[in-house]
This record gives C-alpha cells, structure tokens and sequence, in this order.
C-alpha cells in the first residue's frame, strides 16, 4: 500500500473520529425535539368490533417483520412471493416495485384486516416515527416531521397499509437551536394536500403547551385540528366526509426518532430504504402506499409546506334549511365509491345489474304514451306518462302560481330547523339531560318534530295545488294567497287525516316485520289530500276513499307518487352536491340552495298527486269494477240436443 493511500485512510480516520460526536450530538438533539413535541393522536372511538370507530392505531411497523402473515411480492406477477415474513434487512435492499402483501382483500375488506391487526399488535404500543429534516432550497429553517403508519385505509379508496404524518416548521438551522425556539407553523396532511395552522393559533389544541393534537379521520385517517365532519370535494381534500367527531380517546403513543443522517437511519430502521409499497398491489387506486422516503416532503419539506390549505371545511350540523346537500353528497361518494370497488373487484354482476336497470328503465320509457300533454281538463283518465308530463307542463305554464305555493316550505324548513337546534343544544329540556340517559328520547323527539312539519308543508303545498289545478280548471283566475286561503279552509280535516296516517305509518314502520304493513298503508292513503280538498270529506272518510280509488291502480299510483316524490327529494340535495364540486360557495350558503330548490321541485309532486287522484276518479265512474260473482257470460251456454 502505498504511502498517499496510508495518509488518506489516516486522514479519513482522523475525519470520522472527529465528527462522531457531532453526531452522536445530532442525534441526541433530534431525539430530545421529537419528545418534546411528540403529538396527541386523538382517535375516534370503536364501541365494538368491526363497528363505526376507528380500530387502527398508529402501528409499530416492526410488528409486520419475520410475521408469518405477510408477504413480501416482486414485480412480476401475482403469484411471485420473494419471502414470507420478511425482515426489515430485506427491505433495505431497495427493492422497486416490489409490495408487501397483508392476509385479506382490500376490495372486501370486511373485518378481516381489524382482526389481524390486533392479532400482531398485541402487546405493543402505538409508535409515532418522528425525522428532522431541513430543506437545501431554505436555509435556516428546520422541518420535524411526525410519520403514523395504519394498516389498513378504511375509506372510500380502501387500501392496505396507510402513512400519514404531520409537520413541524421551525426558523431554525440545527435541532439543537429548534430546542430554544418555538415552531412558527404546523401542517397535517389531508389525503393529497395539508392544512396549515400558526402555532399561536386557536385552532391548534396544545397539551402542556408543546404537544399539538391532531385528530385522525376514522377510516381515512387524514389528520384535522379539531372533532367534526369534514368535506372534501378535490384531490388534495379527498372527494368524500372525513369523520373526526366524538366520542374519541387518545392513543398510547410512544415516539422513535429516525435520525436526518441517511447512513444513520438506515442502520437504525433498515426498512427506511424500501423503494415499493407497503400494502398490496390492487386494480385502479386502491393498491398500498409508498413509504415515506418516497415523499416529497420527507427531502423538501419546507417546499412542501408552502402549498399547505388555510382551512378544512366542517359539514355544518345544522342550518336554516337544514344539511341535504352535504348529506347527499357524503352518501353518494361513499355510495359511488363503494360501487366502483365492486365494479373493480368483479366487474360482471355490476354489470349485469346496470344493464338491467337501464333496459328496464328504457322499457318504461319505451312503454308508456307521453303525448298528448294537455294538463286541461284535468278530470280525464291518463297514462304514466302524460300524467308526469301534464304536471310539468301545468307547473312551468304557472311558473310564478306554483313557485309561489312552494315557497310556504322555506319558513316551515326555518321553523323546524330552530326547533330542532332549541332542542339538541339545550343542555334540559323539560328536566331531561341532552347528555344523559334521556338523550335518546330527546333524540325521538327531534325526529318526531321534524316529520311533523315535513308533513305539514307536503299537506299544505298538495291542499294548495289541488285548489289551484280546481279553479284553473273552471277558469278561475287565482294566485298562491288564494290557493291556501281556499285549501285552509279544510285544515282541520286535512290534518286529522294527516295525523291518523303519520301515526299508523310510523308505528308500523318501527318494527321490520311490520315494515309491509307500513309501505302498504302508505301507498292506500296516498290521495287523502285531493280526497279532503276536492271532495269535502272528513278525515277518516277521506283515509278510506283514498283506499278505494288507490285499490283500483296501485301500482300506478304507487309508482307515480313515488317516482315524482323521489325526483323533488333528489333535486336539491343534487344540484348542492353538484355545486360542491364545482364552486367554493360555503357549505351553509349551499344547504340553503338544496332547500330552496326542495321547496321549488315540491309542487311537481303535488301536482302528479292531483293528477292521479283524477285518473283514478275517472276510472272509478266510467270503468266501474264487476263483483267476481256477477262476471256476464261472454258467449251462450251450450244445450244438449
């Protein structure tokens, strides 16, 4: 060897002895960082297995080497296993592209993963993998990082394995100096994107003021600073509602520093360098995540953070016109995506499904008469069809009558909304405690007083449109004020048949063998409005004259009712969940446009209702029903002879 060689090894020698302590000092300084502002991990509540909660923790992902479950699969093909359990020595190898794989299916999920889950974590604690980084493009500032690893996302795009993190910002250069300052900022990620928040914000909770809590959404796990449900309607949000609302616990959580040094990092945490993924691989969007040393932020944090959301967006829990437009749009994501994951899983029977609905649907279509539309005169018989097309043509013919009668919902929707608000956030109410064990009935109660007055404005929109579609028939000219002034003048009627219905459905629709009983009533008593309106009838009379004109075609009146009734309900909570996606309008101000649009639609359903009710009283007169005992003979009795 020669002497030039002998000194740089020397040298070299010299050079490592000299920085070990540095980083032996680095360290210890990144460690001390990490405890003193290790996060509170606020977790939604399971109250039991495979329920609504959150049964995920933050996992040790030490647990998932050397496990005999897990596989360790290359890139080839289904069926290439490389290892059964591997160690976090395989995964230091790099390995691109290759995946673990979790006993189960992502795709139909069921409780199988939860189960396993707690299998493997018995008897270890929730970890946190905490990593200071700086950024080369921002010198003097210091990012501390705070990695969760799930198993399992249990949201709309299920997948295997799940890594999360939140961020610290501090104007610092070294770890050592971010130990004397507080953080400027805080980030928590939120599916594609993250939301920011000042350290000296209200919205940050802090646990003995340097411990932020950060409430992981059950099942997607995207990370919020408070208890809500939230809304997202973009990539960076997430398409769907993220649930942080309580009941909620804090998990046991224990922090381990993965040091800034790479050579550090790789001999404390091998895994560290694995270049695939951690879950399995899956068709579309639902395989497992890379790993965190495949982020962006995990070698340009700062840079990151500079595309970081001021705000999430809480579904409000109340308004003046109630929540229908965030509720629909929550349902039909999950509903949406939940059939997307079938259609992935196994294409066929989707398939198969649609197909025959859409072949049905175009039938109908094909089937029934639409023309002529005339919605005058109203007493004469019509197919579904031009029954539906009657009511939209007298609706749009009268465009300001019928809008008119439909806006009475809008102070009937305000009215039941501070009801129920008076109710629910009353801490006693009539001596019952809203926390207590009363809750439930409180609970009943506020479902009790809003189905009373849905029914009431449904009862006074149809009683109203049935006296206008009446004098528009006779020539009469009449306008909204008129309309309910003339249908008030059977209130008491009118809502004694109301009342008698509604108890009799709802008692029977509480028990689910009683459910028939329920839905057939409903559809017997579906024209007692027109019944009382038109013909003066008290209301128990007006309940069993809807059943003989509804006995003569149920189908059709159930189908019509039905179909129009879920096209006014559908309206707006549509156009709100279209306008969610497409505008930044507050959710509040886009609630009130579902309510509004509700109230618009109504009178379509009225008027379908008035229209039937004159089809089957047509029927009734011109098509009486022959007894089956009096049936006439159709041709001569045979004599013998």
């Amino acid at each position: 060897m020669s002497s030039r060689v002998l000194r740089r090894s020397a040298l070299g020698l010299l050079l490592a002895l000299a920085l070990a302590p540095a980083a032996a000092a680095d360290v210890a300084d990144e460690t001390a960082l990490a405890e003193k502002y290790a996060p509170v991990v606020r977790l939604v509540t399971q109250e039991e297995e495979c329920g609504p909660g959150e049964p995920y923790r933050p996992l040790d992902v030490d647990v998932l080497f050397d496990a005999p479950t897990v596989a360790l699969r290359g890139p080839w093909g289904g069926t290439d296993v490389v290892a059964v359990g591997p160690s976090a020595g395989d995964l230091a190898e790099g390995l691109y592209e290759y995946h673990l794989d979790f006993p189960g299916d992502a795709l139909d999920s069921g409780c199988t993963y939860e189960r396993w889950e707690r299998r493997i974590a018995r008897g270890t604690r929730s970890t946190v993998y905490a990593h200071a980084a700086s950024d080369p493009g921002y010198p003097g500032k210091l990012a501390l990082q705070y990695w969760f690893f799930y198993s399992f996302n249990d949201w709309n795009n299920k997948h295997e394995g799940d890594w999360e993190m939140i961020q610290l910002v501090f104007d610092a250069a070294t770890p050592a100096a971010a130990l004397g300052a507080d953080p400027v900022e805080i980030g928590y990620s939120q599916h594609e994107g993250a939301e920011r928040s000042g350290w000296d914000e209200d919205k940050l909770e802090l646990v003995e003021g340097t411990h932020p809590v950060v409430h992981p959404a059950a099942g997607s796990h995207a990370n919020y600073f408070g208890e809500a449900l939230y809304l997202g309607s973009s990539a960076e949000q997430g398409v769907g509602c993220d649930d942080t609302s309580g009941p909620t616990f804090d998990a046991d959580v224990v922090v381990r520093a993965i040091p800034s040094d790479p050579a550090a990092a790789r001999k404390a945490f091998p895994w560290i360098e694995f270049e695939g993924r951690w879950g399995e691989l899956q068709k579309a969007f639902f395989n497992g995540p890379t790993g965190p040393n495949l982020k962006g932020q995990w070698t340009q944090p700062i840079l990151w953070a500079e595309g970081w959301r001021d705000h999430s967006y809480a579904v409000p829990a109340g308004g003046l016109l109630g929540t229908g437009a965030t509720d629909f749009f929550c349902g039909a994501v999950e509903g949406g995506s939940d059939l997307l994951r079938r259609s992935v899983d196994d294409p066929l029977p989707t398939l198969i499904v649609l197909g025959a609905v859409l072949a049905l649907l175009l039938y109908a279509i094909a089937r029934t008469t639409w023309h002529p539309t005339g919605p005058l005169r109203v007493a004469r018989r019509r197919t579904f069809g031009q029954t539906l097309a009657a009511a939209g043509r007298m609706y749009v013919s009268h465009l300001a009558l019928f809008l008119g009668i439909g806006l009475v919902l809008l102070p009937i929707s305000l009215l039941e909304a501070l009801l129920q608000g008076l109710v629910t956030h009353a801490s006693n109410v009539a001596g019952i405690d809203a926390e207590g064990e009363g809750g439930g009935f409180l609970v009943l109660l506020v479902v009790a007083i809003g189905t009373a007055l849905t029914l009431l404005g449904l009862g006074l929109v149809q009683a109203a449109s049935a006296r206008a579609v009446a004098a528009l028939d006779e020539g009469r000219r009449i306008g909204p004020v008129g309309a309910y002034r003339e249908a008030l003048a059977r209130a008491r009627p009118l809502a004694g048949a109301f009342a008698i219905a509604a108890v009799a459905v709802v008692l029977s629709g509480a028990s689910v063998v009683l459910i028939p009983i329920a839905i057939w009533l409903a559809i017997r008593w579906a024209l007692i409005v027109p019944t009382v309106t038109l013909e003066g009838l008290p209301a128990l009379p007006a309940l069993r004259r809807s059943g003989r004109l509804v006995r003569r075609q149920r189908l059709k009146v159930a189908s019509l009712v039905v179909l129009a009734t879920a096209l006014a309900l559908a309206a707006g909570p549509l156009v709100g969940a279209l306008l969610i996606l497409l505008t930044s309008l507050p959710f509040g101000l886009l609630n009130v446009v579902a309510g509004v649009v509700w109230a618009i639609a109504l009178p379509f359903v009225a008027l379908t209702t008035v229209y039937v009710y004159f089809d089957t009283l047509v029927r009734e007169r011109l098509e009486p029903e022959v007894a089956p005992g009096e049936l006439p003979a159709e041709i001569a009795t045979p004599k013998p002879g």
